[in-house]
């Protein structure tokens, strides 16, 4: 193929793939999958993570963060092994990182502390940030109007906002993820991809989860970004 794509989100260290991740990257290359972008969890997948990353060298990168939906009681301790790792020049990015309400709510506090603290650590690295936001665009948007700097770079991925979270959203400067949501019936968001300028939107997977259209229901891979 004449052109090159990047997955800019994409699990590839989850058990999905143990069985044929070399088939799942074959795949994306012969698709014109050049890059794939790979966002951490927790301190369990780091080391999983980097594994595919030095498997698949110049093909796949690592970000390192701790997601929302892994705050738990011991965040602290978790924010404070992954800190460690930073000094790895390795990493592309801090992520993913942010607010998630949609599966717990019990750590709405906690999830702040350790979004905050990640945004601060993207500010001191010059890394770009990755955030997850789901059921929490007011939650995450007020932390970002107290810690925006323009300095602080990044994508909000997975986007399933309306237009006007969008446009808050591009006032950070940032940029916009879109995956197989897009091409879900009724999801809306066709329409708001549509008023979202080119040059701010990125592609993403969030493999093994969200397949597209017509693949909806099955696993994931970068081959359908």
């Amino acid at each position: 193929m004449g052109y090159k794509l990047t997955d800019t989100h994409a699990h590839l260290y989850l058990k999905a793939f143990r069985n044929d991740i070399d088939e799942v990257i074959v795949r994306a290359v012969g698709r014109g999958v050049k890059r794939i972008f790979l966002p951490n969890l927790d301190s369990s997948s780091v080391e999983d993570m980097l594994r595919i990353c030095e498997k698949y060298k110049g093909i796949c990168f690592p970000m390192i963060g701790l997601h929302p939906t892994s705050v738990k009681e011991n965040y602290l301790d978790e924010l404070t092994g992954i800190e460690n790792e930073l000094d790895n020049d390795k990493y592309i990015a801090i992520g993913e990182t942010g607010i998630d309400l949609y599966w717990d709510q019990t750590y709405l506090e906690e999830q702040r502390i350790a979004f905050r603290t990640q945004l601060t650590w993207a500010k001191g690295s010059d890394l770009p940030v990755v955030i997850h936001a789901r059921d929490s665009f007011d939650e995450i948007f007020e932390v970002m109007d107290q810690e925006h700097t323009p300095d602080l770079k990044g994508v909000f991925h997975s986007f399933t906002g309306n237009a006007e979270q969008a446009e808050k959203i591009l006032s950070y400067g940032f940029y916009i993820g879109i995956n197989g949501i897009v091409t879900f019936k009724n999801s809306g968001l066709e329409k708001i991809v549509k008023e979202i300028p080119l040059e701010k939107l990125l592609l993403e997977t969030d493999a093994p989860f969200l397949a597209p259209t017509p693949f909806r229901g099955r696993r994931n891979e970068s081959a359908y970004v």
